[in-house]
């Protein structure tokens, strides 16, 4: 028996034709065939879980050209890095919802930017009823990977991430154990928190090519543990005693992969593997898969997208969900 389909997931919906995390977004991206999506979730002052990239929102909303806001920007130290702008938890939901969502990266994609200003910021809650509405209409199976972000950072702001999202699960009938659900995290603790919250979703270890997870850093300093120590068969082994089920990684780690490779080691240790982000323009490709032209044309995306999948990773996050099932679905004719 040949090696289950890798699961396409919509990063941020259907982000290379609409603005990320608009409902439209997440629409198309399920009408492209993706088979989940991924939402990036961060919490407001009145702890409402709300989809955005960042909690610093300038870049993915209209908020700069909203006069009532401007006495809000203000620079802060997120996860050690300072950042300038307009912060979710400096917002009521009932604030945020006056914002529309913009094409975060409109140089690379003007097409999309043509829907700026269309559609408004999305609760968790939103989402959970889309998904639902999707599945009823589409009549096969739609998930969600959800990844929490800056979670160590919401808490010391008195907004816990994992028991918000505990709560928000359970009131959305979604805490059933079918495997709709995943959570994913670049911090480990927050993973082992929303096991302890009682939700019954798989969960995922984000993993950077560099650096260390911002919640160890935190509690240990230089201490903490890197990245790359998870990846080595100790690290693996690790997790999956801890309960984590997968990783995800940086799609480089697939295309210069080592020996034994990342896929495998995890497998060894009984994790699955992820891998982001397959997106086909020239400004994301990697250098071999680039074509002549400007950042945002698209480049040899086919043969990249290939190689990735034949790496045998269990699911790929893509901005252009219809590209990736198309990858797959050539995957499978060359029997890979």
């Amino acid at each position: 028996m040949g090696r289950t389909l890798p699961v396409i997931i919509g990063h941020r919906g259907a982000s290379g034709y609409r603005p990320e995390h608009s409902r439209a977004a997440y629409e198309l991206a399920f009408e492209l065939g993706a088979d989940d999506v991924e939402p990036d979730v961060v919490v407001t002052r009145d702890g409402v879980l709300v989809l955005r990239h960042e909690n610093e929102i300038s870049g993915t909303t209209d908020v700069a050209g909203h006069p009532q806001f401007a006495s809000r920007r203000t620079s802060k130290t997120i996860d050690g890095v300072e950042l300038t702008g307009w912060f979710t938890e400096d917002f009521t939901w009932a604030e945020l919802q006056t914002l529309r969502c913009v094409e975060r990266l409109p140089g690379l994609r003007p097409e999309s930017a043509t829907f700026d200003g269309l559609f408004g910021i999305l609760r968790l809650a939103d989402l959970f009823a889309l998904v639902d509405e999707a599945q009823d209409a589409l009549q096969r199976r739609l998930g969600i990977v959800a990844e929490l972000k800056h979670a160590a950072y919401f808490a010391r702001l008195g907004l816990p991430l994992a028991e918000l999202f505990a709560a928000e699960v359970r009131a959305a009938g979604w805490n059933t154990g079918d495997g709709r659900l995943m959570v994913e995290s670049f911090e480990p603790t927050v993973l082992r928190r929303v096991r302890e919250a009682g939700v019954r979703a798989a969960t995922v270890l984000l993993v950077e090519a560099e650096g260390a997870p911002a919640d160890l850093v935190a509690a240990l300093g230089d201490g903490a543990p890197s990245y790359s120590s998870y990846l080595d068969e100790r690290g693996l082994a690790g997790l999956a005693a801890e309960a984590i089920d997968g990783i995800s990684v940086p799609k480089q780690l697939l295309l210069a992969p080592r020996h034994p490779s990342v896929v495998e080691a995890a497998r060894a240790s009984g994790l699955r593997v992820f891998t982001w982000t397959l997106r086909p323009e020239n400004a994301f490709l990697d250098g071999a898969y680039r074509a002549a032209g400007s950042p945002g044309e698209w480049g040899d995306w086919e043969a990249e997208f290939a190689a990735i999948l034949a790496s045998g990773v269990d699911g790929v996050f893509a901005d252009h969900p219809d590209l990736a099932v198309a990858a797959r679905a050539a995957s499978v004719g060359a029997g890979a």
